[in-house]
């Protein structure tokens, strides 16, 4: 139980990436606060993992529902130990003058802003306590970027020098902040990333790019965010770790 004890709220919980962080992090011991802006896949989520875990509706781009989900994790576990700002967005892959500015604002709203809210919310309740976690699901793109995602690309940069620049503040609260840097991934959103549609013609070309050969799977992700959440990375802070196969080598 590596994990024991443990109270973290997951953003973007009830898929993909953050629904196996949910799993994974509750099979370990904690309990797990599944944030999503969408209710149901939230509620489904939480069902399976059974009563050491919390559904809750909340669009990390709003500061008022921001707030309510750290009040809601507290009330529920009586702590907060950790939060994941996992919850993302992005535009379809195409040329950067073909997007939107609604779409834009989205995408640095939800990849860049809720980091903002979430820090407000969550760093009071890590200083009076003593300590906490911060772990950014960032991605590879703000690392070594694909063409077609520019203003994706430039969000996802943002979190990884956030992740840095907080990890250095916080530091004398012992405030530790880390990001995951995913290749691309067999998510949800896998077609908006690749601008085509999800054949396996298509996934052998961005495959190719990957010297492991293969695209990043929820549980990958998981197993990172495992240790980095744990008290086995109590002397790990600003850290973006890429879990990519390779691809930023």
């Amino acid at each position: 139980m590596r994990l024991k004890g443990k109270k973290i709220i997951v953003t973007g919980g009830g898929s993909g990436f953050g629904a196996a962080m949910c799993r994974r992090f509750a099979a370990e011991g904690a309990n797990v606060l599944v944030a999503d802006i969408n209710g149901p896949p939230a509620e489904k989520v939480a069902g399976e993992i059974g009563p050491a875990a919390r559904a809750f509706t909340a669009d990390v781009s709003k500061r008022d529902q921001v707030e309510a989900m750290m009040q809601q994790a507290f009330s529920a576990f009586g702590d907060l130990d950790c939060v994941v700002n996992n919850a993302g967005y992005t535009h379809n892959n195409r040329p950067m003058l073909e997007v939107d500015e609604t779409t834009f604002d989205r995408v640095y709203a939800v990849n860049v802003k809720a980091i903002y809210y979430a820090a407000f919310a969550a760093v009071p309740i890590f200083r009076k306590r003593g300590g906490g976690s911060f772990l950014n699901i960032a991605s590879t793109a703000g690392i070594r970027p694909r063409p077609g995602l520019t203003w994706y690309n430039g969000s996802k940069a943002a979190a990884i020098m956030l992740t840095k620049s907080m990890a250095i503040e916080l530091a004398p609260d012992k405030i530790r902040v880390n990001a995951i840097c995913p290749v691309i991934g067999a998510t949800g959103m896998l077609e908006q990333f690749m601008g085509m549609p999800d054949t396996p013609e298509n996934r052998a070309r961005f495959i190719s790019t990957i010297p492991l050969g293969r695209l990043s799977e929820p549980d990958d992700i998981a197993n990172a965010a495992l240790y980095l959440v744990s008290d086995e990375a109590e002397f790990v802070t600003g850290v973006s770790m890429p879990v990519d196969g390779g691809r930023t080598i």
